[in-house]
């Protein structure tokens, strides 16, 4: 489920430039299946192509309810196809160059779907920040490091730490 940039990509951290210095309104999925969290890794955010993991989610684009923004995330990033549940967890992202706000809810799907990577459609193919798939489960998240994981998913413990609604901000 890998993705393997060639030659002619651009730097990873030149790969955010179209988000720096703008604050974005972003809506993330939170979908669990035998005790895993589906989560997609991203490159450009730290140093060195180290991935980052967050939940599949993405911009919320003028003229959309934010359901179907997360509905189409969801399908641009893994092929799978959701209906949004309860909304979940706010929370305040900021790294220095970029700045969101990112609302999380529970995504549902037919388990019988199989997620497989998709793509950025803001990116060239061989511009992509995804890079990878995974079902992690909280002890696997606990044991990735700190820096490598969304704060929202940050010392959780169990699945049923993922659905109990919060408010972050930095």
């Amino acid at each position: 489920m890998s993705f393997s940039p060639d030659a002619t990509a651009l730097s990873p951290e030149s790969l955010l430039d179209a988000y720096s210095g703008k604050v974005r309104v972003r809506v993330g999925g939170l979908l669990l299946r035998d005790g895993g969290i589906l989560l997609a890794a991203h490159r450009g955010l730290l140093p060195k192509e180290t991935p980052f993991w967050s939940p599949p989610g993405g911009g919320w684009q003028f003229g959309e309810s934010i359901r179907t923004a997360l509905v189409r995330e969801f399908r641009e990033e893994t092929g799978l196809t959701v209906r949004v549940g309860r909304f979940l967890h706010l929370h305040e992202f900021s790294t220095g160059k970029l700045q969101a706000l990112e609302l999380f809810f529970e995504v549902l799907n037919d388990a019988n779907e199989q997620p497989r990577l998709g793509h950025d459609p803001e990116h060239a193919p061989n511009q992509q920040l995804l890079t990878e798939l995974a079902w992690l489960t909280p002890r696997q998240l606990l044991h990735v490091p700190h820096e490598q994981v969304h704060p929202v998913l940050r010392m959780v413990l169990s699945p049923d730490d993922i659905f109990v609604p919060q408010t972050r901000f930095v």
